[in-house]
């Protein structure tokens, strides 16, 4: 090979080596610049701050700056590339949202409660209800109250009992009577308190047995005995009971009559355990009657049931109505309507805004120019003007624009976009390094190029 050949060969293989070296310094640094390595000088102008999150939870959203609950300092979120500050934010161009019918509102504060409905019973009121019975053994002699709904009121006629024990103790009363008065003028003290003693006694028994005491002066003063004993009404309402059979033998202690008033009555409503949040003790209830349409009965919760009945899976709530025409009568079905007590000043947006997945429940914040952040939210009740509303606990701070349509279409894009992102990742993660310049095989490649040479021609 003469001098010119190899100067020749040398040249051609220093340019391959340098060509070769070129390409994988400038594929470094591509692959740093897309990597994330070289990024963009941030912008010396101030931006504005949409709202404060906490490090560790991002539904733990603030106005303002400060301290999260596990005491860590608030990271801002800026107004301006928000879909490079939240890893799974949608990007869509604006022709695309307007085609998509993707609808927006904003956040609302408002005092925040529930109209439930339920299906009511009225029943007597069980602290106006009366038994009537005797504390004697004896025969209905007369009967005053012949049927059940009589009304009666306090102090009338119901029945007249003969008891020969009630004659035996009127005749017991009088000889004691009779004994005090002649024992009173004795001399001696002991005689006297013993005629006294025997008097009280007497008139003791007859007072047990619920005699008035009119009939008890009467006797003193007269001296007739009675044969009957009167039983009166003790409070004005409705018989609702009568065990009570004129010429009937009765015991002592049996019931006789029970007796309801019904200017007041109860209603038991039963509601779901999702509703029970809602009623406190002494909330307003409006109730109305299928056969009475148009007429609203206004009442009040009486009491709540501390327990669950676990084949309804509901909680009985009692309910207490003034009946002053006597329209409610036991045993009707009434509809009922309570308004569930108020949260004032609280975070709320329509139903339809929510996405529920399952394992979390997310909204869309719109950014404006097509930017979309779905965001996890904690939820509570539901509730509002026509139950559309559902109160936001954590996740929002109240000055968002949230999407209020075309929410699972932004859900499957974002899921799509982050897939995209996760699957770019691990390309660049996975992508093989680059070959380093030393273990470069450019000596063969000019091999390949040059013209083959025999040791033995020269």
């Amino acid at each position: 090979m003469t001098a010119q050949q190899q100067i020749k060969k040398a040249g051609g293989i220093l340019l391959l080596i340098m060509i070769v070296a070129s390409s994988f310094f400038f594929g470094r640094l591509t692959r740093e610049f897309e990597g994330g390595h070289s990024q963009k000088p941030e912008s010396t102008d101030e931006k504005t701050i949409l709202y404060w999150r906490a490090p560790m939870d991002p539904t733990e959203i603030y106005d303002h700056p400060g301290k999260s609950k596990m005491g860590m300092d608030l990271i801002p979120v800026y107004e301006e590339n928000t879909e490079f500050q939240v890893d799974n934010a949608v990007l869509i161009d604006p022709v695309t949202v307007q085609n998509m019918g993707v609808r927006t509102e904003p956040v609302q504060r408002l005092d925040f409660s529930r109209v439930i409905h339920a299906v009511g019973k009225v029943q007597y009121d069980e602290e106006n209800l009366f038994l009537v019975n005797t504390k004697v053994s004896g025969w209905i002699q007369t009967l005053h109250v012949h049927f059940v709904g009589d009304q009666v009121n306090r102090g009338d006629s119901l029945l007249e009992i003969y008891s020969p024990e009630l004659v035996s103790t009127q005749q017991e009363y009088l000889l004691a009577l009779k004994n005090y008065r002649l024992l009173s003028q004795s001399r001696l003290p002991s005689i006297q308190e013993d005629a006294e003693k025997l008097l009280i006694s007497a008139r003791n028994r007859l007072e047990n047995w619920d005699i008035p005491p009119a009939e008890i002066e009467r006797l003193t003063q007269f001296g007739e005995i009675q044969k009957t004993i009167l039983l009166v009404a003790p409070a004005t309402g409705i018989v609702v009971k009568r065990n009570a059979i004129e010429g009937a033998y009765i015991e002592a202690g049996q019931d006789l009559f029970e007796i309801a008033d019904l200017n007041m009555v109860w209603v038991h409503a039963s509601f779901y355990d999702h509703e029970i949040p809602w009623i406190r003790n002494g909330q307003p209830v409006k109730m109305a009657l299928s056969y009475l349409p148009g007429k609203i009965y206004t009442g009040k919760v009486s009491y709540i049931y501390p327990y669950l009945r676990e084949k309804t899976r509901d909680v009985h709530v009692r309910l207490i109505f003034p009946n002053p025409g006597l329209d409610l009568k036991p045993g009707m079905y009434a509809n009922v309507e309570l308004q569930g007590h108020l949260i004032p000043d609280a975070l709320v947006v329509h139903s339809e805004s929510v996405v529920r997945s399952g394992t979390r429940t997310i909204v869309f914040i719109a950014h404006g120019n097509g930017r979309f952040e779905p965001r996890e939210v904690i939820i509570g009740e539901e509730g509002g003007p026509n139950n559309q509303y559902i109160r936001i606990l954590a996740g929002l701070s109240g000055h968002e624009q949230i999407v209020s349509s075309a929410q699972f279409m932004l859900d499957s894009e974002s899921q799509l976009q982050e897939t995209l992102r996760k699957m770019l990742a691990s390309s660049t993660d996975s992508e093989p390094p680059a070959a380093d310049v030393d273990t470069l095989t450019a000596p063969s490649a000019a091999d390949e190029t040059a013209p083959t040479e025999h040791p033995h021609i020269h």
